[in-house]
């Protein structure tokens, strides 16, 4: 791949050169959490040693720089994520926050009512089952829920059978765009569209997107779209939410107090324009600025020689793993940053266990998708994800661990 040195982008990020019970550290958990480059790391630190302050209200020099740091990095997410305007990104905690915001302000708006549908899929980490279950105990909607094929795909056919069953009701469709357990893309500029046709709004869950995908979001014609910092190699707490500004601006705020007003009286009180109506209280500043930061580390990678170096090593990683004895691999052959397998007759927790005496990090359990496992009979799986500065000897690594570990528990 033109351009693609893993060599030299391992040495951006600090915490690889670290050992874990003596052996060198193999960081293959990056669904769950991104490691930071130094280019992030120091976006973090110069905001505390230089520009610290709060903003928006101060006339002082800081607040000044500060809120102009922070309104930049607004325009950056724009940026990235193809936003017809900077008013449509609302920062957040993360994707689960996000999630959270549409769901309680489509309550308080009256836009979801007794006997209304949302409907969402059966790849779906909790943050996007239980905020929408949440919403219907509220309102007496109810929640249907498409299928999976045993390959962990979407069942496209049960989607339709349901936009059709449910034509005079459904109001929301909620999906992920790549599944944290299985690495699964989900078809969802197909769906999204699908979706519209039956009057439904739509929400995507980018959360395992953002890294790994190049997104459009004007191409996409999605109405909300959330994704968390951490997952993309920027701090933790702090996310994005994606609307659309009309369905923006006709919905209520979530949270009251500061910023998000314009004018206060005890006779009632004026919100906020865009974005700042969904921003009470003072925002995770330092985190804004170092997910620009993130982002321009990302676009600076060069998304398709990224896609194209994680695809192989993923793909590699299941060619080897399937050689191991007992391996099941879990999901499509394509997938998205995430390889999730189990080996026969051993619980994934003993084996990951063992795992990472051998320097190796990964996931094991449920990976926040206990129906999916449901789904297929389990407790949970063994999940290797993958970043840009992952390589073939990591795979190589993953393999020896988990052949000698398997054989230890045999």
């Amino acid at each position: 791949m033109s351009g693609y040195n893993v060599r030299a982008l391992r040495s951006q990020f600090p915490i690889l050169g670290h050992e874990v019970h003596g052996q060198p550290l193999v960081y293959l958990d990056n669904a769950a959490t991104s490691q930071k480059p130094r280019a992030v790391l120091d976006a973090s630190r110069n905001y505390y040693e230089l520009l610290n302050s709060n903003i928006h209200r101060g006339t002082h020099y800081l607040a000044q720089e500060a809120t102009a740091a922070h309104e930049r990095a607004r325009d950056t997410v724009a940026a990235h994520l193809n936003a017809g305007s900077r008013e449509e990104i609302i920062f957040t905690s993360g994707t689960t926050d996000g999630i959270n915001l549409v769901a309680s302000v489509l309550g308080y708006s009256g836009r979801i009512d007794p006997g209304d549908t949302i409907v969402i899929s059966n790849l779906e980490h909790h943050s996007n089952i239980v905020p929408w279950q949440m919403l219907c105990e509220r309102s007496g909607a109810s929640l249907e829920v498409i299928p999976v094929h045993e390959d962990g795909t979407l069942d496209l056919e049960c989607f339709h059978r349901l936009l059709d069953a449910h034509e005079d009701t459904l109001k929301l469709v909620a999906l992920t765009h790549v599944s944290n357990a299985f690495g699964t893309v989900l078809p969802v500029q197909a769906a999204i569209k699908s979706a519209h046709e039956a009057g439904a709004l739509v929400l995507i869950d980018g959360a395992q997107a953002a890294p790994h995908l190049a997104l459009d979001l004007q191409a996409l014609d999605v109405d909300f779209y959330v994704f968390s910092g951490h997952k993309v190699y920027a701090p933790t707490g702090i996310g994005v939410l994606y609307g659309k500004r009309a369905l923006l601006e006709g919905l209520p705020p979530w949270r009251g107090g500061g910023e998000m007003i314009k004018k206060v009286a005890y006779d009632g009180t004026t919100y906020n324009d865009l974005p700042y109506k969904f921003e009470a209280g003072t925002p995770n500043i330092e985190g804004a600025i170092a997910l620009a930061a993130a982002l321009d580390f990302l676009n600076g990678l060069g998304l398709d020689d990224l896609h194209e170096h994680e695809h192989a090593l993923i793909g590699h990683a299941a060619s080897t793993l399937s050689g191991i004895e007992g391996v099941k691999l879990y999901g499509p052959r394509d997938r998205a940053g995430s390889l999730s397998f189990n080996v026969e007759g051993i619980h994934h927790y003993d084996l990951g266990t063992l795992i990472d005496k051998m320097g190796v990090a990964l996931r094991t359990g449920h990976h926040c998708c206990q129906p999916l496992m449901a789904r297929f009979g389990i407790t949970g799986t063994l999940r290797a994800s993958f970043a840009c500065f992952n390589d073939e000897g990591d795979v190589q690594r993953l393999a020896q661990a988990v052949e000698k570990s398997a054989g230890m528990l045999r």
